[in-house]
């Protein structure tokens, strides 16, 4: 992590979550995402009064690397897991249809401003507007989306996951699909 360009603010985190509580594990990814969220606008913020430095360059690396590879994970676990359980109630349809499309929307968006992320970090180049504008559209837009699924979706999943016959096996196929993508341990039942 860079020293200069904090990566979080400090308070309760989710960090030791497991794949053993897959719910507690998307909330943390929540947490990561507006983590790397105020990271990229303190990006901006450092770029428009000290340039391209090497703080920023490597800022601009580590934002890099959590949206071009958690995050795609993070969405597959919601589309994978959550929503077709959630699609199956007709209340939930038109909700997970719009969630879907903003995870693709997000995925553009994030295709947008990588390039200047890019030349930051690679070349030390960059149009502190353009980042900035960028930036700020997609910061704006994963939050709205961040804030419905962890007042709404999550909530909802859950309750349908505890109300099904199978629930303690669902959940744990869920967090051990959920390991398994990343090659990560799975230290739950045997």
């Amino acid at each position: 992590m860079s020293r200069g360009i904090r990566i979080s603010e400090p308070g309760e985190s989710r960090e030791d979550a497991g794949f053993e509580d897959p719910f507690a594990m998307l909330a943390a990814c929540h947490e990561r995402v507006d983590a790397s969220l105020t990271r990229l606008a303190r990006i901006c913020e450092h770029v428009a009064r000290h340039g391209a430095d090497a703080l920023a360059r490597d800022a601009a690396a580590d934002v890099m690397r959590y949206f071009d590879i958690a995050a795609p994970l993070h969405h597959e676990d919601e589309e994978r897991h959550l929503f077709p359980r959630l699609a199956g109630d007709a209340r939930w349809a038109d909700e997970v249809r719009r969630l879907h499309a903003e995870h693709e929307a997000l995925s553009d968006s994030w295709l947008r401003l990588r390039p200047q992320l890019a030349s930051l970090h690679e070349r030390g180049e960059v149009d502190a507007d353009q980042l900035a504008q960028a930036a700020s559209q997609f910061e704006r837009d994963y939050r709205r989306h961040l804030e419905f699924e962890d007042r709404e979706l999550f909530a909802a999943a859950r309750r349908m996951f505890d109300e099904a016959a199978d629930s303690s096996e669902a959940i744990e196929q869920m967090g051990r699909e959920m390991a398994a993508r990343r090659g990560a341990p799975f230290k739950g039942r045997a």
